[in-house]
Formats: structure tokens, sequence, C-alpha cells
């Protein structure tokens, strides 16, 4: 194991907030439901993800924010926040899950009016160089029929790593996707 770089496991409840020119990366509050469940009620959004389901059940919002302010949580949410702009409160989430061997995982969506800003880019750079969870290794995955997101990562430093497949519970299938990974820098 590099003992040179190590995942963060005192999370005591709390995330750094992180500051990029655009918007603010900062955890999720309950006064995100509403937008939350706007933009996860949209199907073009639900459908490029792994785990969120569509039609959205009622609870699914709830349980969401319960699960981000857990002081067990492995994953860390935060809202990509651009309301010092003039922008949403919540332009869309980036979150990180810790794996082991100082390893993390990578997800994020941005709401459809933001697609094509630069916002998903820019969220992506900014959790990447802040390095919250102090990370080695960093892994991230997209659906084949996105290639929008795959550029994203191979802009950010990401090198692919091959092809897989994962189910997606708004598409109620598995579908195929493109493997990424970023080695991060040494501190």
């Amino acid at each position: 194991m590099n003992s040179e770089c190590r995942i963060s496991d005192d999370i005591d409840g709390a995330q750094p907030v992180i500051t990029a020119t655009r918007f603010t990366l900062r955890p999720l509050s309950a006064s995100d439901a509403g937008l939350l469940e706007r933009y996860l009620s949209d199907t073009r959004v639900a459908s490029m993800t792994r785990v969120i389901p569509h039609p959205l059940p009622p609870e699914y919002i709830a349980n969401m924010l319960t699960r981000a302010a857990d002081p067990e949580r492995v994953e860390d949410y935060w809202a990509i926040d651009g309301s010092a702009n003039g922008h949403a409160e919540v332009m869309g989430v980036i979150k990180m899950a810790r794996l082991d061997r100082n390893q993390s995982e990578l997800r994020y969506w941005v709401a459809p009016a933001f697609w094509n800003t630069g916002i998903a880019t820019n969220a992506v750079e900014a959790i990447l160089s802040a390095n919250p969870q102090g990370a080695c290794d960093i892994y991230a995955e997209v659906f084949q029929d996105n290639p929008s997101s795959a550029r994203i990562l191979t802009n950010a430093g990401f090198a692919y790593l091959g092809d897989a497949e994962t189910f997606s519970v708004a598409r109620n299938m598995v579908t195929p996707t493109w493997t990424y990974a970023r080695k991060m820098a040494q501190p």
C-alpha cells in the first residue's frame, strides 16, 4: 500500500466546500430537495446513471439526502451551486465513493439546462484539484451512449481502461460502459 496518499476515514460528518470560478461545490442540504427532485425526475438525467430510477419514487430524494448526511457514509455528495454567480443553487451533483486501497470512484450529473456549458468539466476539474478524499487513484465510468461525459474524463486526465457493463435502474437493463482511471499526484 502506498503510504504517500491515504483515503480519509475521518469524515466526522463534515465535507470541504470547494470553490471554483463559476460555482461552489458544497455538501447537499435539505433545501436542495426541490431542485434535486426536478432534475432527477428528468429521464434524460436518470437514464445516464446507474442508480437513479425513472419515474422517481417519492422517497428517493429524502433517502438520498439522508445518505449524504450520514456520518457513516462511504460516498460524499457535493451540490454544484452556482448561486453566487446568478445561477441555480443546484446545477448538478458530483460525488466520490471511498473504495479500498486508497481509491475513490467519481460520479456526476448536470441538469440539462447546463449541458454543453462546461459546468461538468469545471466540476470534475475542481474535485480532482481538491482531491478531498486523498485518493491515489480515482475511477469513473460512463455509458457508451454518452460520449460527452467520456470527453470530460479524458480531458481531465483520465485514461481509458476498457469496456464493461452495468445495470441502469432507469433503463431497466444492462448497459455498456467505458471505464476510466486517473492516478493522482503524490503529495
